[in-house]
């Protein structure tokens, strides 16, 4: 659990004169410009995309981290403190919602996410508001997995670093108009390689891809929730290989940065096979691609393959 907030503010201010030698984030390198602290990868990409030359950018989760369960060190709460920028998602990372409670430099990206997506514990998906579903559904963060909404985002960060740095607005609006760009291509590539499938449901490990089943025609149905610590009891597991069963699904859809027992469990008592989906929450070495679009176009291959579309 993260510590109280008095907690985090009084570790902030004793680590205030440390200089910048060491460092609790990942970096990536850039100019003597905006200083950008991100909360996780999508939001990373989308600074340095931005950015530019004039953005200097490290992120809070460590590359191959589990992005829900981040715990913040101190020099990365003097980090936060001391950045010009800090671009977060609220309700996403629960050490980070705390850490930026009293900071005037943090900017939520919710908003122009729209997330109207949630998900109960049982890993359902369902559209419409929040407020309006399940007592147990919760919002559904990850808008980054449908392209349209990520270029809404990256919108909004563009906006933000054009108020934080006006000498170099245009440039921050041109490079995020160029970004929407490769998303609109990547929306139509999705669009195109997904309108013939033979399966249209989607039987993944945790509900982390309800906003890409939406915008491609596809209905998510998760083994487990939204959280990724969501265990699968033996009826979740027999639930899952019946209805794989009943409607003759081929595939199961294991996912990056968590274990596959569930999904090899299900394989071997469906007959279904097994492929890998990246929710896109970080890049490693294993990383299908080297960035957020080349993962996502590995998916898209993935996705053709898993859902028989021609």
């Amino acid at each position: 659990m993260p510590p109280p907030r008095p907690a985090l503010a009084f570790a902030a201010a004793s680590l205030l004169a440390l200089t910048a030698c060491g460092t609790g984030t990942e970096e990536a390198k850039g100019a003597d410009g905006l200083t950008v602290v991100a909360s996780a990868y999508p939001l990373q990409f989308l600074a340095e995309r931005i950015g530019g030359d004039q953005v200097s950018v490290s992120n809070l989760t460590k590359a191959g981290g589990e992005p829900h369960d981040v715990e913040l060190s101190p020099r990365s709460l003097v980090d936060l403190r001391q950045a010009d920028l800090v671009i977060y998602q609220s309700d996403f990372q629960p050490a980070v919602d705390d850490a930026v409670a009293d900071l005037d430099n943090a900017h939520d990206v919710v908003p122009a996410a729209h997330l109207e997506l949630t998900a109960t514990d049982d890993g359902h998906d369902h559209g419409g508001d929040a407020s309006t579903g399940s007592a147990k559904a919760a919002p559904d963060p990850h808008f980054w997995l449908d392209p349209t909404k990520y270029a809404d985002v990256a919108d909004d960060v563009a906006e933000q670093f054009a108020q934080a740095d006006p000498a170099h607005a245009a440039g921050y609006r041109t490079r995020a108009q160029e970004l929407r760009g490769e998303l609109d291509d990547l929306d139509r590539e999705f669009t195109a390689g997904l309108a013939h499938c033979a399966q249209d449901e989607l039987v993944t490990n945790h509900a982390a891809f309800g906003y890409l089943a939406a915008a491609y025609g596809l209905h998510q149905e998760a083994v487990t929730g939204l959280s990724p610590e969501s265990e699968a009891s033996p009826q979740d597991l027999a639930d899952a290989i019946a209805h794989l069963r009943e409607h003759g699904i081929t595939t199961v859809y294991a996912e990056t940065l968590l274990p596959t027992n569930v999904v090899d469990t299900i394989a071997r008592d469906s007959g279904a096979d097994v492929l890998v989906l990246d929710p896109v929450e970080g890049v490693t070495e294993e990383s299908s691609g080297r960035d957020y679009l080349e993962i996502m176009r590995a998916n898209l291959t993935t996705l053709e393959r898993g859902q028989q579309c021609r």
